[in-house]
């Protein structure tokens, strides 16, 4: 999801002919995406020479693509604050990146300001908003503060309900909070959308366990394993499967 959203924002909202500044900034991001070594220094030759927030942004996608998320955070946040003095209303969409950079690189904290930022701002709409608080919800979890994830995470379903993600993260902090009905349910959404997804599949196999269907748990587990053997995911669900050795 992370590459998904981060490429989703990148288009700037200039209705018109492509100025210069547009057309280097279209170069800068192609580049970026096909050889993010050459792209950065690109976005920096761009910044020295007078470039403005589109050079950071640039340079922040490039990083982006290496998975170098602390680097890609403080990029997205130069080109927010840039923006931000510029009055240019993609600032928004920058913090939102930054944002889910910092999550990528394990900094919740940074995470948070950044998507406060983002949604301060009000012109996020649509998927982006819900996005945004989707991510901001990942990012109040990361920090204890569950009441803080379930309002983000209520508000990322009416914004962003076609996104599987937002499902799964809500039926698994409504497992974690008790609250098992609702965790049946949005389980089920997340199912529906990406049943073939090993994560969705290991915590419905949770949730099941929780709500003694062990029927459930055995399946949903079973197909967890089945879709990614190698992974973190597949070893959780042969765990968990392993309670139920010898028990036929």
């Amino acid at each position: 999801m992370i590459a998904l959203l981060l490429l989703a924002q990148t288009a700037p909202a200039v209705a018109g002919p492509p100025s210069p500044e547009e057309k280097r900034w279209e170069a800068c991001v192609e580049l970026a995406i096909e050889d993010p070594v050459r792209g950065i220094a690109e976005a920096e030759r761009w910044k020295l020479a007078g470039g403005n927030f589109l050079a950071h942004q640039c340079r922040g996608l490039a990083y982006t693509r290496q998975q170098r998320w602390r680097s890609a955070g403080e990029a997205f946040d130069a080109a927010a604050r840039e923006a931000e003095v510029a009055r240019d209303a993609r600032a928004s969409n920058y913090w939102a990146q930054a944002g889910n950079a910092w999550i990528a690189a394990g900094e919740a904290a940074r995470a948070r300001a950044a998507l406060n930022a983002a949604l301060a701002t009000g012109t996020l709409t649509g998927l982006e908003l819900g996005e945004a608080h989707l991510d901001r919800a990942r990012a109040l979890v990361a920090t204890g503060d569950l009441a803080g994830a379930r309002a983000d995470l209520d508000k990322a379903l009416v914004h962003a309900a076609a996104d599987p993600m937002a499902w799964l993260l809500s039926a698994n902090l409504a497992r974690r909070m008790g609250d098992i009905p609702l965790a049946r349910q949005h389980i089920a959404q997340a199912l529906e959308r990406a049943g073939d997804d090993a994560s969705v599949q290991l915590e419905a196999g949770n949730i099941a366990a929780v709500a003694r269907d062990e029927a459930g748990a055995k399946a949903a587990w079973t197909r967890a394993a089945e879709l990614a053997p190698d992974s973190a995911i597949g070893r959780s669900a042969r765990a968990a499967l392993e309670q139920f050795a010898g028990a036929d």
